[in-house]
């Protein structure tokens, strides 16, 4: 780990001011995130800014929506009852991410922020665009096991690592930012950028803009939702595939859906055609794995991660299943 500088920030305008005069300078909330890359060598920030003390963790509930605090920890927005009764996939993801000890220090805006887990980033040895672009990308041609089958480029075919992430995308989130420029809203759909020729810019944010926080508008097929994660081991494990799906059901017929896939992309990947295959339609097995079948339309392996096309069409029916039945 190379040296570096550490402060306090009092107030987010200090936080961002403080970030924006030093283009090496970061956040840092929980950590656990930053400090795993910058152990890895991976970021080499000259300036930590402590953030814990500029708003408060909050989670408030006004009418039809729910602001939840960037600085929440993951396991108080977990075990928020207004959360788990109004938007349960967020839960869920919550509480199938990381550990217990990880989700109570890492906080909701970190969570978004965390970067992908592709071994070769994260080998200062191996080629990888995103750390420095150019090198080239080893997981195309290389161990892709865990790899994209959406969304990726000649220049990279990581995923990306967050299951709030994935819960949000299908939740229509906003995500509310504060930054040299003012204050911004960010629909989640907008916020996390493909790689395209820039693996290396990864979201919507510009250096030293600082999540403030995040808000989620309620609705039935909200509130009737669940979250699926397929991993190689039941704890502390990122997802091989993911689904967050919510429907609202009326008379068994659906009136509503959200799905988006995790573990599949190098963002939340949201697939409105499978949402749209499903409204009207009767709530059955026969609409749930058509509406798989057609999120997976267009899904192309690498070699290694080829299974992944069929588990994630599995889950997909899986979650939608659980939500039939729910309802």
């Amino acid at each position: 780990m190379k040296p570096f500088r550490y402060a306090r920030a009092r107030d987010p305008q200090e936080a961002v001011q403080m970030v924006a005069v030093d283009a090496a300078a970061s956040f840092v909330a929980g950590g656990t995130t930053v400090l795993d890359l910058m152990k890895d060598d991976v970021e080499r920030p000259s300036l930590l800014v402590d953030i814990n003390g500029v708003a408060g963790r909050a989670i408030v509930r006004a009418g039809d929506e729910i602001a939840i605090a960037a600085l929440a920890r993951m396991s108080d927005v977990a075990d928020d009852p207004e959360i788990a009764k109004h938007a349960p996939m967020v839960a869920n993801a919550l509480l199938q991410s990381a550990s217990p000890q990880l989700r109570n220090m890492a906080s909701i805006g970190g969570n978004l922020m965390q970067r992908t887990r592709c071994s070769y980033f994260r080998d200062i040895v191996a080629p990888c665009n995103k750390r420095r672009r150019g090198d080239g990308c080893s997981a195309i041609g290389g161990e892709n096991r865990r790899h994209a089958i959406f969304g990726g480029s000649e220049s990279c075919i990581c995923v990306h690592a967050s299951d709030l992430a994935v819960a949000l995308a299908a939740a229509d989130a906003t995500i509310h930012t504060n930054g040299p420029g003012g204050t911004r809203a960010i629909q989640v759909s907008d916020f996390y950028l493909l790689p395209r020729d820039t693996p290396n810019v990864e979201t919507a944010l510009h250096h030293a803009e600082l999540i403030s926080s995040v808000t989620l508008s309620l609705d039935p097929a909200l509130a009737n939702s669940t979250y699926v994660k397929v991993r190689d081991r039941a704890q502390y494990e990122f997802a091989l595939v993911s689904v967050a799906a919510g429907m609202e059901i009326v008379g068994g017929t659906i009136r509503a859906a959200r799905i988006a896939l995790g573990g599949v992309a190098p963002i939340p990947w949201r697939v409105p055609e499978a949402e749209a295959a499903l409204v009207g339609r009767p709530a059955t097995a026969a609409s749930y794995r058509e509406a798989a079948e057609i999120a997976l339309a267009g899904a192309r392996g690498c070699g290694g991660n080829d299974f992944k096309v069929a588990l994630a069409a599995n889950a997909v029916v899986r979650a939608l299943e659980q939500i039939g039945s729910a309802a």
